[in-house]
């Protein structure tokens, strides 16, 4: 397929103009994977909130706030569809591939975006509506507009785009930003560089070749594995702060120690491999049990709340 510059996908066109998309592709714009995540810390934020809220409204802010972050990445492959044809790991998503043009998927995006944010204020209330949209115009416009194409440290800032969710979830049940959900903010926004500066010590050369300024990319891979060990041993920290106020207990605070003591300790492995071959694996292995960190982590919150 050869290839189109931006012009071309603006107007959906590219080698072979499609009418519309399969169901699937759809879903694919609404990067699923991403989502769940989105879905999951929302989720924990909502329920450990001091508050009790009907099932129904719970309900329908996780499918908001989902539908928003869904919105969200649509947009996201929109803006990116032409650098997602050049990367080998994204070249086959729907708008490069040519299964759908990027005129719907700015239409769908933008649709989902408005009436995510409008049904969770209307039938939730505006604090979580808000910042549902506030959520989408960070990830959208800062990151992927501006930051991203802009800064090696796109990740380190436009981490605060997915580490919102539990703080939109907080305040559907209670109306209001506290300490605690802040506290959950800052546990995902310090985990999202280590976490994705695993994955692009092994897709380098794809983020390169697409003139994405990553870290490994701009600063080189010492660099970066030097900023993951920094960044992880911050994390493992960070992960005690629940403990510290009063969200969680003691034994709460040793588990996520020694699952933080686990993130180091895979960080200064990846550090200490100098050959390019060498620390391909530890950066893999670093990468998976990032995200394992997050989902016992914050696992380990909701079991707080159950017992209590």
């Amino acid at each position: 397929m050869a290839y189109f510059d931006r012009s071309d996908i603006e107007t959906g066109l590219g080698d072979d103009p499609v009418l519309f998309g399969a169901v699937g592709d759809y879903i694919t714009l609404l990067k699923p994977r991403v989502m769940s995540l989105v879905i999951f810390t929302a989720f924990v934020g909502l329920v450990i909130a001091p508050v009790d809220i009907h099932p129904v409204i719970g309900f329908t802010a996780l499918l908001c706030i989902s539908v928003g972050a869904g919105a969200a990445g649509a947009l996201n492959m929109w803006y990116d569809a032409d650098i997602d044809r050049i990367m080998q790991r994204t070249r086959m998503r729907p708008i490069p591939a040519g299964r759908i043009p990027a005129g719907e998927a700015l239409t769908f995006g933008t649709v989902l975006s408005i009436g995510s944010v409008a049904v969770l204020g209307l039938l939730v209330n505006w604090v979580a509506a808000g910042l549902l949209a506030f959520t989408i115009f960070f990830y959208v416009v800062i990151y992927t507009m501006w930051l991203k194409r802009l800064t090696p440290q796109n990740i380190v800032i436009g981490g605060a785009a997915g580490a919102l969710p539990p703080v939109v979830g907080w305040a559907a049940a209670t109306g209001s930003v506290s300490l605690e959900s802040l506290v959950l903010f800052l546990i995902i926004f310090l985990w999202t560089p280590p976490h994705f500066w695993a994955l692009s010590l092994y897709k380098a050369d794809d983020y390169a070749k697409a003139g994405v300024p990553m870290l490994p990319v701009v600063a080189g891979h010492h660099e970066t594995r030097r900023q993951i060990v920094i960044y992880s041993v911050i994390l493992a920290l960070s992960g005690l702060l629940p403990t510290l106020v009063g969200m969680a207990s003691i034994t709460y605070g040793v588990i996520a120690a020694a699952l933080g003591a686990i993130f180091v300790a895979l960080a200064i492995r990846v550090y200490r491999m100098d050959n390019h071959d060498t620390f391909m694996r530890p950066a893999r292995q670093l990468f998976a049990y990032s995200l394992l960190y997050l989902l016992l982590l914050f696992l380990l919150l909701l079991a707080e709340r159950g017992v209590q």
